[in-house]
């Protein structure tokens, strides 16, 4: 094993141990940094900063995609900057490597009134049924990751004060209320998860087996329950949920740094998006009431 190799054994170590990054964004590091590593490799060449854009030219070439290329120079600057912290390396060789600039996406979202016809509808006939509504209901009543909601604890949820204690990104916790119905849905299912699991672990949302319920599991079941209830062909993932909460709040007047303490982001431009969201909706509003709009 080389010198390389080492180094990114232990970067990845730090990435899942320390930063507790997920098994999903550590792959797509070690892709990306792996893919780096090769070419310089392949290439012989020395890690200057002509190469290293020849190298992202060499990326952009191959799939045209700002998004992509961006998300590698972040993780091999990432890895290299690991190396400087620790002594292995005298400077990074990425700084002064600017990202290809890239246009700001507007997350899509359920209305308002879509969002309440789904939740409405959900039926809670069996256990299974029960849980779908309390797991739905609860998403878009708190704005969580998905990753935070199937991680809850039953004594992270704080009932009569209706607030949840949350582990986010970086092991940073934070706390979010949430309403009556929701409370009231998740109290319901809770007493029929111990009656149904009563020797389950102390994880709030559990699968058919009383096991732990996944990311992907709460993806593929949101994507049948919103086919079998709305009758749509929409595309529906935990994040849009999660998009839908922030935008709405904003819509009814929430304070932007308010929503960002509730969804945990570090910066407020993450946050701000969900403004550029707001202004394409209020644009919409405005072409197609105002007297003198016809364009």
């Amino acid at each position: 094993m080389d010198q390389e190799d080492r180094d990114l054994k232990k970067y990845i170590a730090y990435l899942r141990d320390i930063k507790k990054f997920s098994a999903h964004t550590v792959k797509a590091y070690t892709i990306d940094i792996r893919q780096f590593l090769a070419y310089f490799a392949a290439n012989r060449q020395e890690l200057t900063k002509g190469n290293i854009r020849g190298f992202i030219a060499h990326v952009f070439s191959r799939n045209r995609n700002k998004a992509t290329v961006a998300r590698k120079i972040y993780a091999i600057r990432s890895f290299y900057g690991f190396l400087v912290k620790s002594g292995a390396r005298a400077h990074n060789p990425l700084d002064g490597i600017s990202t290809p600039k890239q246009e700001r996406r507007i997350p899509r979202i359920l209305t308002m009134g879509e969002m309440q016809e789904f939740l409405d509808a959900l039926p809670e006939e069996n256990f299974l049924e029960l849980r779908n509504k309390a797991l739905f209901e609860f998403l878009y009543a708190t704005g969580l990751r998905v990753s935070e909601l199937t991680g809850l604890r039953c004594n992270d949820i704080r009932f009569p004060e209706r607030l949840v204690r949350v582990m986010g990104k970086g092991k940073k916790e934070r706390i979010v209320p949430f309403h009556d119905q929701a409370a009231a849905v998740m109290d319901r299912y809770l007493q029929q998860r111990r009656l149904e699991f009563p020797a389950a672990q102390d994880l709030v949302f559990v699968n058919f087996r009383g096991g732990s319920l996944t990311p992907r599991s709460v993806e593929r079941i949101l994507k049948a329950v919103y086919l079998g209830v709305a009758h749509s062909q929409q595309h529906v993932h935990p994040h849009l949920l999660r998009h839908s909460f922030a935008t709405h709040l904003l819509q009814r007047g929430a304070n932007l740094r308010a929503i960002q303490e509730l969804l945990g982001h570090s910066s407020l431009a993450t946050t701000e998006k969900y403004t550029n969201l707001n202004l394409a909706d209020l644009m919409q509003t405005y072409k197609k009431f105002h007297p003198r709009d016809h364009t």
